[in-house]
């Protein structure tokens, strides 16, 4: 690590105190049954302080809630902060939109605040958005699922160059990742950059937008020509460490997008979000996207060979389903369900590439979508797992190919991680 990073990292603002003051009048402590406290809720507790005297910009969606599931914009602008604009990225602020979709700008009819179309803004766009609303500090509180293609960690990417370009002050209200907090899976290499991944992270980052919030501070806006943001401020957590997972918070999940109903659903993602990238359903279109799969050409042998296997922490069911919109649209699928059984135990990456790899194996029919490939290759970060995959390679081999690059990265990331537990 270079001495530039160090320093930036060093220069982060230290986190406010978890019982600064009492919570504003009307807001109930209910706590999450864990002892969890978010970053939105110490900052609320303390009145919100952090913004006092500052022209206020919030990155935000649905999720950016208090313990009572009220907005931090609708909580903001009940208790006086200055706030001159909230952007919001795919899906919306209020989370109107569908995936690849966003909310037109508007004012919203509640605060009267402008909402910027943030979904896809790049950091000149953010950049341009701050000067015209009068922003000298951003706010960024969006509840991430710890994998690498999904967008909000770009979107506070991009804010964050912006940030560095006109020298706003960056807030991070963090919260806990869903997943915990291990790495796994492949990083993204060189020449493999799009919307679903712009730096080399693992595929399962492991990480809250908080650490990665600092990391990228320190390390990539220097190789990205631009200066560490001067005034990065990231409220932590109360009560998570890494060894902590998303179905134990069940009772205040709140949807980050459409498509993520559950803790449940977020566990596998990293691993079965891949099937996006095949001719495959990933469920989008039922009631339990990412942990139905399947397609009109899959049957009971599926399930079997993956029973047979012994995946730790999961267990397959045999199952049929018809998507209501998205791939196999009113075409009975059939596949399987992914049901949790230990959820601590599941290795999101690897079952996803365990299933694939039987898929390819057991159906002729199983073929890539689109380019020939070439949205597995941005998906899981190279152009390595497509040709191992065509190869006929086990999965053994697919998952060891990765084993040295996710180790460096765990190594480069450890100096900026907040919050305890082992990282592996």
């Amino acid at each position: 690590m270079t001495a530039t990073g160090l320093g930036a990292a060093a220069a982060v603002a230290a986190p406010l105190a978890s019982g600064a003051a009492a919570h504003t009048p009307g807001r109930k402590n209910r706590g999450n049954g864990r002892g969890l406290t978010n970053g939105a809720d110490v900052a609320a507790a303390d009145n919100w302080r952090i913004f006092d005297g500052r022209n206020v910009g919030i990155i935000t969606n649905p999720t950016g809630v208090l313990e009572n599931f009220r907005s931090i914009v609708d909580d903001m602008a009940n208790q006086a902060v200055d706030v001159h604009a909230v952007f919001g990225p795919e899906h919306g602020f209020r989370g109107t939109a569908q995936a690849g979709d966003s909310e037109e700008t508007y004012v919203d009819p509640r605060t009267r605040i402008t909402v910027y179309d943030a979904y896809g803004a790049d950091a000149a766009d953010f950049a341009a958005f701050y000067r015209e609303a009068g922003v000298d500090t951003v706010c960024f509180d969006i509840q991430d699922v710890g994998a690498r293609f999904y967008t909000y960690i770009w979107t506070m990417w991009e804010a964050m160059q912006a940030a560095s370009q006109t020298g706003a002050r960056f807030v991070v209200l963090d919260r806990a990742n869903p997943i915990g907090g291990q790495a796994r899976g492949p990083v993204l290499q060189d020449g493999f950059e799009s919307g679903v991944g712009k730096l080399g992270i693992a595929l399962q980052h492991g990480m809250t937008v908080g650490e990665l919030a600092k990391y990228f501070n320190a390390i990539h806006l220097p190789e990205a020509g631009l200066a560490p943001i001067r005034e990065l401020q990231v409220v932590e957590v109360q009560g998570w460490h890494r060894e902590m997972t998303g179905p134990s918070q069940r009772e205040t999940w709140v949807m980050p997008s459409p498509n993520m109903p559950t803790p449940e659903t977020a566990t596998v993602y990293p691993g079965t979000a891949l099937f996006e990238a095949t001719n495959m359903s990933e469920g989008r279109g039922t009631t339990r996207p990412f942990e139905l799969i399947g397609a009109p050409y899959i049957d009971y042998r599926w399930a079997q060979a993956l029973n047979a296997k012994g995946l730790a922490g999961v267990e397959f069911r045999e199952a049929y389903f018809t998507p209501t919109m998205s791939k196999n649209q009113g075409l009975v699928c059939g596949g399987v369900q992914v049901h949790l059984l230990e959820p601590d135990k599941v290795e999101a990456v690897e079952l996803g590439t365990h299933m694939m790899v039987e898929a390819k194996r057991l159906y002729p029919e199983f073929d890539w979508r689109g380019d020939e490939g070439r949205w597995m290759d941005l998906l899981s970060g190279s152009a390595r797992f497509q040709e191992q995959l065509d190869a006929g390679e086990g999965a053994g081999t697919i998952i060891g190919s990765w084993q040295d690059e996710l180790l460096q990265f765990v190594r480069d990331t450890r100096a900026f991680l907040v919050y305890g537990g082992p990282r592996s």
